[in-house]
């Protein structure tokens, strides 16, 4: 196990996040992300991003503390059942469950390497 290469994923996880408030912030919302090919298919792809990396994460320290499993099921119905996505879910998670994890990671880099 790398706590190197734990950081390293946590990081990418964050860059991830930071993409898909681009996406939804240049689209005006998420609704509007949502409704357009493009900006959908961003947003499926950093969630899909997400979830692959987090399943990487390897120091239990950090997986007790992030939606490792969640994360990683979505990760499987984006890449596997992309036809059945629920857009309503996908909307929840941006908006719900993705501040929670930039809020966990930013924590858990902080005191990882305190300012």
């Amino acid at each position: 196990m790398s706590i190197k290469a734990d950081r390293a994923r946590l990081e990418f996880i964050l860059r991830m996040i930071t993409s898909i408030e681009t996406i939804v912030q240049r689209h005006g919302d998420i609704d509007a992300a949502l409704t357009d090919i493009e900006g959908q298919n961003a947003l499926l792809m950093f969630l899909l991003q997400i979830g692959e990396k987090i399943s990487r994460i390897e120091g239990e320290q950090y997986r007790v503390l992030l939606p490792v499993k969640e994360a990683s099921s979505v990760r499987n119905f984006i890449a596997h059942d992309y036809d059945g996505i629920n857009l309503q879910i996908i909307k929840d998670i941006v908006l719900t469950d993705i501040p929670v994890l930039k809020k966990n990671l930013n924590e858990i880099l902080k005191s990882e390497n305190p300012a």
